[in-house]
């Protein structure tokens, strides 16, 4: 029998507690199969916020938002994340995040999901270019385009990747918001300056 949709955030939490208490991820897999087939996607959206940190739960429940949405550009995302977390890989991810980027352009988390899905270094590094450019204030996509280019530098002797890498560690630097962090990134950048070719 399908529970009541008032019910599904507390069959939720029952399906997550038995799971963390057993780790048998087939009896979580059922469960969640289970649960929501009798879910609207709405009341799955909302049920499972809770759990969208364990890609083992999101995953599942967001395959039947996609299915019933499927220009739904967050749960698209989502999807994406908890696949790509849970080891789906780049062509399953990168399916997902051009889904999501045709569903709405401005979405930031598509984005994010379409850079990180390339494969190539160089190719990922210009990727993320284009993500600090459409999203200036985006950190969090400044760092991965600082590491990126930090990481192209020392694997190719790529002077221009060298230059985007400080350059982007800088920013991060004047919009550090503690001194830890700038202690952090000052170490970066000093092994970066004093980087030799």
């Amino acid at each position: 029998m399908i529970a009541p949709l008032l019910d599904l955030p507390a069959a939720l939490a029952e399906a997550v507690n038995a799971y963390e208490a057993s780790g048998n991820v087939g009896a979580l897999m059922e469960r969640l199969h289970h649960v929501r087939e009798g879910a609207t996607p709405d009341a799955l959206v909302a049920a499972a916020e809770p759990w969208l940190h364990m890609p083992e739960v999101a995953g599942p429940l967001y395959e039947r938002v996609v299915d019933h949405q499927p220009n739904n550009a967050r749960a698209l995302v989502i999807l994406a994340n908890a696949y790509w977390l849970s080891g789906r890989g780049p062509e399953v991810v990168g399916e997902l995040a051009s889904r999501a980027l045709a569903a709405d352009p401005d979405n930031r988390g598509a984005w994010h999901m379409w850079a990180l899905t390339e494969g190539n270094q160089r190719d990922r590094t210009i990727r993320w270019v284009q993500v600090t450019q459409r999203f200036p204030d985006d950190m969090l996509a400044k760092a991965a385009l600082a590491d990126n280019a930090a990481s192209l530098a020392a694997a190719e002797h790529d002077r221009e990747a060298l230059a985007l890498a400080i350059g982007a560690y800088e920013e991060l630097w004047n919009n550090s918001p503690n001194a830890q962090q700038r202690a952090a990134l000052e170490t970066a950048l000093n092994t970066l300056r004093n980087y030799q070719f």
